[in-house]
């Protein structure tokens, strides 16, 4: 699948608010501190960039209105419907702060469960294309809301964890620590899934319907020139450079954070604040190149109309 920048940009984004919110929502932070306010205006703040960003590539944005009305069968339109619901509890919340500095925890939880029920639309929109095996599976919906969750501790304890003194830091530390753990073996486990299903049960010849005739291959390409189908939907990389990008995610979003916020944990540590910014920079710069990945190694069935990987002209 074509990896496209604006889908990319609003799923970490968006997902990153909605972690952040989540965490908010749940009664942590003091309302009445400075970093609360600016924590309640950062991730209200990412969730809108990140749903504008998602209507950049549509042909005609104005029209995305549209999408509301097929929340009866679509899970785009559900995600639609629940961003929009969803801000209502959040903005109460952050107002609250902001204004009066004050929380209701009732109140959160009605947000936070929105928050969460957002990300768990978004994921369905891939995880329920039977189209695209590697997607077609549970696990989606957890990597999604294992990397939104994540993120939104590590923006959350890199804001408080000054102010919330010594003990409290270390607590959040070892719990983003735990966390970073859990998504990174949901993560494996997804990206051994997908290698092994590729296509699924989709082959040449059910792609073809000439399945009763025997093997099927192909002679030649069905044209010289690319299309629609194969930029967006057989969108391929060389697999050297999806074996390189592999490491570099996992650097990203597992290695060095968790290097860096455990030896932010040791005996006054010369440069703690710096090693847990850097360590919630480099997860999400880290969650940025999964999401490419998630995208450009997606396998659609219509690829094996063109042949499949060996009739696809991988991109350097």
């Amino acid at each position: 699948m074509h990896p496209a920048l604006s889908v990319i940009a609003f799923t970490t984004l968006s997902g990153a608010g909605y972690g952040l919110a989540f965490v908010l929502a749940l009664g942590h932070g003091n309302p009445v501190f400075t970093s609360t306010k600016i924590a309640w205006v950062l991730a209200l703040a990412m969730i809108a960039v990140g749903l504008m960003s998602s209507t950049l590539h549509l042909r005609n944005p104005q029209r995305a209105w549209r999408a509301f009305s097929q929340w009866r069968s679509s899970w785009l339109s559900r995600e639609g419907v629940m961003a929009v619901l969803t801000f209502a509890p959040l903005t109460l919340l952050a107002a609250m702060s902001i204004f009066f500095g004050a929380f209701d925890l009732r109140l959160g939880y009605v947000g936070g469960i929105s928050a969460a029920l957002t990300v768990f639309c978004t994921a369905m929109i891939y995880a329920s294309l039977r189209t695209v095996p590697q997607w077609h599976t549970a696990w989606t919906a957890a990597v999604y809301l294992l990397a939104a969750l994540t993120s939104g501790m590590l923006i959350y304890f890199t804001l408080f964890g000054r102010e919330a003194g010594t003990d409290s830091n270390s607590i959040w530390v070892l719990l983003s620590l735990a966390f970073l753990v859990v998504t990174w073996l949901v993560k494996f486990i997804w990206k051994r899934r997908a290698m092994r299903i590729g296509y699924g049960k989709s082959s040449m010849e059910s792609a073809t319907g000439l399945g009763y005739l025997g093997e099927v291959r192909l002679l030649e390409r069905p044209h010289a020139m690319g299309n629609y189908l194969t930029d967006e939907m057989a969108f391929r990389i060389a697999r050297k450079h999806e074996v390189k990008l592999g490491w570099i995610e996992t650097l990203l979003s597992f290695a060095f954070p968790m290097t860096a916020l455990f030896v932010s944990l040791m005996p006054e540590p010369s440069a703690a604040a710096a090693l847990q910014i850097a360590a919630t920079v480099s997860f999400l710069a880290g969650t940025f190149l999964d999401r490419w990945l998630f995208f450009a190694t997606a396998k659609h069935a219509v690829g094996l109309y063109y042949g499949g990987e060996e009739a696809l002209q991988p991109r350097d």
